[in-house]
Parts: structure tokens; sequence; C-alpha cells
């Protein structure tokens, strides 16, 4: 086949994407000389982007609980139910202070179950000073990890590439033994300016359809020739060096490597196998929304990696976020576009992370999301909610630190206040979970110190301890959650209480269980988040050590007790 014919099969271009398995992701790389070769690659793990697109209302995402009336004064219309209702705001975690304490909207129940096992973290307010308050401008400001006066061409994973690979450069040093793979995969049909790099215009090619499309292509490939002679010419001399010279010299390169890279990628994913964890397809309520659009792009990240690819950075990506109108429904506050976004994200997260731990990748996986902006305290009156500033930042994975990072917002203003500078997050991230060295996150990717530098507001930036220093199978955080906190009186005669500590609605059973393994006494009843006292009557019971086993769906703990007489 010629090569001008292949490139009419591909349909290649700037900026259009390869569908692959059905979802439509670019390959993306770099023409600067990167800094490290790929085999010295600080470790092994990855980073996922999940993209929010359109400014997601955190409100109605992790509703305030300490200043709830405030919450529903201002938002009456579409305020999450708190205490009655048919359905209500799920309490994220009562043991943390009053004044942090926030509700999950009541579609994010796997969200929750992420939390519980120590899988997930929710950091409140964050933003930039100055926030931009527009989708295009206040996108690429979080992609290029710069203040609301810059302008950057490259992107923050575009520098952090830079550093992270050898001082080889693209296409004619891609792909190689030590990096056969796409620096970086984006699903979806942009090209992102959080993969551009100084002095770097990224494309991509595009490969249409299902995998057996995809099979019919690869069988096409093998063969073609030019005859010798680049029916594509040559670009004039003039252009060497010059931007529109580059671009040309970026797209030749990478369409000479087109058919390494499809060969490749359909390899890898050949060598793992269908997952075995539940993937959400629809919203089980009516919505606009109701198909899940992540579970597909997250089923294919999953297979690449079990394949083996070497991809350090993912981008996937969800939209519908701009909910001027009709963010819920107007007979339930529960219901809309709204709760079917945030019902995909959770489930799909935790579907994820099933197919992980199935595929033994769960320790080396960490997914952040980003919006572009949140939405206005204040509802209006066409059941949505307005542009606005400050907004929350999700985490998901087994190493990150779980837990509600900050505190709700003040309700008497317009917009959510920033507490965390967008740029600490992700300067976190790369130094705690991605290995790159502080020197390199200051001077080559931010340009500035948001680890531990000097804050505009005052003071230093704190740095966040974002990620886990151990990653064991051992769940420390559940039980922190969960658990027999204390058996009283102990040793007893007459009675013992055994109080237990649950965060969140749960079936308890508590069980008095003697030496012999013989349950002697059984409680149980329906709790909510908080404390309980089960109380063991031992009047009749014999003297002698025994075991009081509490246990629930979340909740599996035991302590010993001592009846004298």
């Amino acid at each position: 086949m010629k090569r001008r014919n292949f490139i009419q099969k591909l349909g290649f271009a700037a900026g259009v994407p390869i569908a692959f398995q059905g979802v439509p992701i670019q390959v993306l790389a770099s023409d600067k000389p990167l800094q490290r070769l790929a085999a010295q690659s600080t470790n092994d793990n990855v980073l996922i982007i999940l993209q929010m697109h359109g400014g997601n209302d955190g409100l109605n995402t992790f509703i305030p609980l300490g200043n709830y009336d405030e919450y529903y004064s201002r938002r009456a219309n579409i305020a999450i139910p708190y205490k009655s209702g048919n359905r209500t705001l799920i309490p994220l975690d009562s043991t943390v202070a009053e004044a942090d304490q926030v509700g999950l909207h009541p579609d994010m129940q796997a969200f929750k179950d992420m939390y519980d096992a120590g899988k997930a973290a929710v950091f409140q307010g964050v933003s930039y000073e100055r926030n931009n308050g527009s989708h295009f401008r206040g996108r690429d400001i979080w992609f290029m990890g710069g203040d609301v006066d810059d302008y950057y061409s490259s992107g923050w994973i575009g520098r952090y590439l830079n550093q992270e690979y050898a001082p080889l450069q693209y296409p004619q040093d891609f792909p190689n033994d030590n990096m056969p793979d796409p620096l970086a995969l984006e699903m979806g049909n942009d090209v992102s300016l959080l993969f551009h790099q100084t002095g770097n215009i990224p494309t991509s090619i595009s490969l249409g359809g299902s995998p057996n499309g995809i099979a019919g292509l690869i069988d096409q490939l093998s063969g073609y020739t030019d005859d010798g002679v680049d029916p594509r010419g040559l670009p004039p001399s003039f252009l060497d060096g010059s931007p529109y010279g580059k671009e040309m010299d970026w797209i030749l390169g990478l369409e000479d490597k087109s058919e390494t890279y499809i060969r490749r990628l359909v390899e890898i994913y050949n060598n793992s196998g269908e997952t075995k964890a539940t993937y959400p397809e629809k919203y089980p309520f009516q919505s606009q929304n109701s198909g899940n659009p992540l579970s597909q792009q997250l089923q294919l990240v999953a297979r690449l990696l079990e394949g083996g690819i070497k991809t350090k950075v993912f981008l996937v990506k969800i939209g519908g976020f701009d909910t001027h109108a009709s963010q819920t429904e107007s007979y339930d506050p529960t219901m809309g576009n709204h709760a079917a976004l945030l019902f995909h994200i959770s489930e799909a997260m935790k579907a994820f992370n099933t197919d992980l731990i199935n595929r033994g990748l769960h320790t080396k996986v960490l997914t952040v999301s980003m919006s572009e902006f949140g939405r206005r305290i204040g509802s209006n009156g066409s059941y949505g909610t307005d542009h606005g500033t400050g907004g929350p930042v999700m985490m998901f994975g087994a190493g990150v630190n779980p837990g509600i990072y900050g505190t709700n917002p003040d309700m008497s203003a317009n917009n959510v206040g920033m507490q965390f500078d967008y740029r600490q997050l992700y300067a976190g991230i790369l130094h705690e979970w991605l290995g790159v060295e502080k020197s390199v996150i200051t001077n080559d990717i931010f340009f500035g110190d948001y680890i531990s530098g000097p804050n505009p507001n005052g003071g230093n930036y704190e740095p966040l301890d974002l990620i886990k220093e151990t990653i064991t199978g051992t769940d420390d955080f559940l039980k922190s959650k969960f658990n027999i906190q204390s058996i009283y009186p102990n040793p007893a005669t007459q009675y013992a209480q055994a109080n237990i500590l649950v965060n969140d609605y749960q079936n308890v059973g508590v069980e008095l269980i003697d030496v012999n393994g013989r349950v002697v006494q059984r409680l149980s009843r329906s709790v909510k988040p908080g404390k309980h006292t089960f109380t063991f009557q031992l009047n009749n019971t014999p003297p002698g050590i025994y075991f009081v086993k509490a246990k629930s769906e979340k909740l599996n703990d035991t302590k010993r007790l001592i009846i004298r007489k």
C-alpha cells in the first residue's frame, strides 16, 4: 500500500484520535530533547487524570453538614435533603471535626465505600488566585499549570515528560527498546494543552471502529512502499526552523511511526484478558446523561496496563457539568443530570479499582479529578447553578492518604473560597507519587515552589502528604472508622458494654463468644454513623475469658472480655 493511501485510510491529521476498542484516544509524544532515559524512570507508578468538563457543582457533590441550614437557604430549590426525604445525603465521615463534615450526594455510595476502604480523598476549595470562570481559558490554566495571567505554550504534564525521559528526540528516537509506547494517552477527540511541551505541537493518528476493524487495518498495513520516492515531497528549505516547519517535521515524522504504534497498542491490548469487574453502563433513573462514558475508557486503561504498556499518564473525560439549568429535577433535587454524572464517576471508579485489584495493579495507579471551576453557592431559578470559582478535587487509589482535606466554605459568600492552589496538589502528586525531585518541580514544571515555598496569602505552603508511606493489604483506615472502641467494665461481673464506632449506616451484630468458640449471646440492630453501645447482661454467664466480636458489612473487630463472679 502506498504511504499516501495508508494515510488516507487512517484519516491522518493533526489532532485526530485513534478510536481503539471503540474509545477515541490521542497518542502523544515530544519533539524536544528529554532529560533522562526512559529506562531510568523513577518508578512504575501511573497517573490518571479524570477531567470533569463544564465546571462541577461541588456543593451538591460534597454537602456541608456543619452549616447545612445556610447551605439550604442559599439553594433551596436544588438542596440535597439531609434528614428527611425519599433520598437523603450520605454522611461521609462522622469522625472528623464538625466544621469539616460533609455529606455525599445519594448517588455516590460507591465513593463512600472507597473512602471507608481508605482509597479515596477529597480536597475542598481547590482553585487559583483570581479564578477566570471561563470554560476554555479556565481549562487551559489548569492544563498549563500557570496563573491567570500566564499563557504557556506547554502543559504541566508535558513539562514533566520532558524531565522524565532520555535526551532523545521524537519522532526519530521513538519508539525504542526502552520506551516502545506512547508517552501519554488521551481519551477523546482533543489534543489537550496538558500534554504540550515547550516548542512542541503534539499530534495523533486516527483509527476508526471496532476491534475487528482494527485487526483488518493491521493486516493491510504490511508491505506499503514509496517506490523509493516520498510522495509527500519535501518542505521548502526556507521553512527550516520555523514553527510551521517544525509542525510539518512533526507530522511527517509521526506518520512514519504510525504503523509501529498501531501494532504495539494492539499487541499490548491482546496481552491482557477481559475484565472480570462489573462496570456500570446506565444510570438507574431517568436522565439525559443515562449512559456511563467513563466505563469503557477505564476498562481500556486497565487492559493496556495489564498488557504491559509503559505509558505514565492517561487522561479520561466526562462532560456535562455546565449545569446552568436542569441540574436537578424540579420534583426531586436528588435526581437529574448532575446526579447521573456523579453516579457515573463513583460507580466507574469503584469498578476500575476492582478491575485493577483483579489484575494485581491497584497499588500502582492513582487517579485525580479536575474541573475548570466550581459553581456559585446560590442556585438560580432554573434549577441550576452558574459559573463559580473554587471546588472539590477527588483522588482515588490504594496509595492515596484518605480523608477530607480542608473545611466547608463560608456559605454567606457568592463563591467557594480557595483553600488549596491546584498546583499544590499537582506538585505533591509529582513529588510523592511519580518521584520527581522537588527542584525539578519548582524550576522546570511549575516555575515556583508549591510544596513548601512562600504562599502569596501569607506564610508558606505546607506539604500535603497525599500518598501513604507504605501501601499494604491491611486497611488501617477502615479499622479506624469501624471498630470496638472499648468494653466497660472489663473485668465485668453483672454487665458489659461494648462501645462501637461505625462510619456508615450498618446492620451491626455483636457476639459474646467463649474460649471454645461458642456464641453465648448475640445482639444486633441497625445503626447510623456514630458511636453506639451494646450491653450484655452477665448474671447467668459463668466466669472466664470471653471475646466480644462486632461485625457488619464494613466492621470486623474483636476484643477480649474477662468475666468475674
